[in-house]
């Protein structure tokens, strides 16, 4: 098969950009344990998300379990079965139980108006998953999660560099995850971080990232490592500085498929959120087999035979594992299974051509025909 498209492609900066930032590296010898380029990705990440604070981590994954473990939590958390597996096992690993709240059909994030009633004694937190690059609905968890005590933690893999009413999403619940895999609008190679408005929790993420290493000689937490190396956090550094051009590469491309796909029957477009600035992370369609003829499935397949690499994102959902089987009732969350079963994310990242954007319009409009 000749020059596939891929459903995603990393993006990276010259490779003389990224031999200069290395550079002193080499020269110091200094690869890991929080080395100045760490420190530096650090500072201008807490500036850029507007936080108190930023731990970078050698991945999202880690991240977002070191993040729950920092935190203190018992008993369940609320969350949501249509997210990456991580969000799901980061709990799990924990020794917490997750509690699934259905999606609400127009974001595909978190129901709320379904979390209080799943809101037992044994709840201690909520953990939202942003979606797409649709946020949840901040100001009504923020007020279920005041009215009984519960903690805030974000999934925000999927929305690094978005604002909310002008206000960066990370400033938003007791902290949130973003993730920095190579796939992502922004990339460390493999990384991610947790953003945080408490010094003390801050403290307690460094030490759990750092085998509970407070100085040489004192060692008070039971941590893990999960420190991010210099190497990842110099390809941050450089890939930071393009990222507002990134964004406004993929803004191109989501333009480019709303504008190719607009009027076909049984699609359901991607519209960004009111008061978001969106970093365009994905192009998912939603595919109603009844109205456009084909499932989603069938399309994925025909795009294929064309070179054209598709994904069903997110399927399973996570309460569907084999991993959890017989654990969760996945019809308990049916508007989550439903989408589970039609969505599907079209190849997106900042250097997509648009005249395969048009090509792979043009298949999906001809395999309606």
């Amino acid at each position: 098969m000749s020059n596939p498209i891929l459903v995603t492609r990393s993006s990276m900066p010259s490779l003389n950009e990224y031999v200069d930032e290395i550079k002193d590296i080499f020269d110091s010898h200094w690869m890991t344990n929080m080395g100045v380029k760490h420190q530096e990705l650090e500072k201008k990440l807490k500036e850029l998300l507007e936080v108190e604070g930023v731990q970078l981590m050698v991945n999202g994954h880690m991240a977002l379990e070191l993040g729950i473990q920092a935190m203190n939590l018992t008993g369940e958390v609320i969350t949501t079965p249509y997210t990456f597996a991580s969000t799901t096992h980061a709990i799990v690993r924990n020794g917490l139980e997750p509690v699934f709240c259905d999606i609400d059909p127009k974001t595909y994030t978190m129901d709320v108006s379904k979390i209080e009633e799943l809101i037992t004694d044994r709840t201690s937190a909520i953990m939202p998953v942003h979606v797409y690059g649709n946020i949840c609905n901040i100001e009504e968890i923020e007020r279920i999660a005041r009215k009984y005590s519960l903690k805030v933690i974000y999934d925000a893999a999927h929305t690094f560099g978005e604002t909310y009413k002008g206000k960066s999403i990370a400033q938003f619940g007791d902290a949130s995850m973003f993730s920095f895999h190579a796939t992502k609008a922004f990339n460390t190679i493999e990384g991610g971080a947790v953003a945080y408005h408490n010094s003390e929790y801050g403290l307690d993420l460094a030490r759990l990232k750092n085998f509970g290493i407070r100085n040489e000689e004192l060692v008070d937490y039971v941590g893990s490592n999960a420190k991010m190396n210099e190497f990842s956090a110099a390809m941050g550094l450089c890939n930071l500085r393009h990222l507002d051009e990134e964004i406004e590469k993929r803004h191109k491309v989501y333009d480019a498929y709303r504008s190719g796909l607009a009027g076909v029957e049984g699609l359901h477009i991607f519209e960004v959120q009111k008061d978001v600035t969106s970093n365009y992370a994905y192009f998912p369609i939603v595919v109603d087999e009844n109205v456009y003829g084909h499932t989603r499935n069938e399309l994925k397949n025909i795009l294929e035979e064309h070179g054209i690499f598709s994904r069903k994102y997110f399927y399973p959902l996570t309460s569907a594992f084999d991993c959890y089987h017989g654990k969760y009732d996945v019809n308990k969350t049916p508007i989550a299974l439903h989408y589970s079963k039609r969505v599907l994310a079209l190849p997106m990242y900042s250097d997509l051509a648009l005249e395969d954007v048009s090509k792979i319009c043009n298949i999906i409009i001809e395999f309606a025909n």
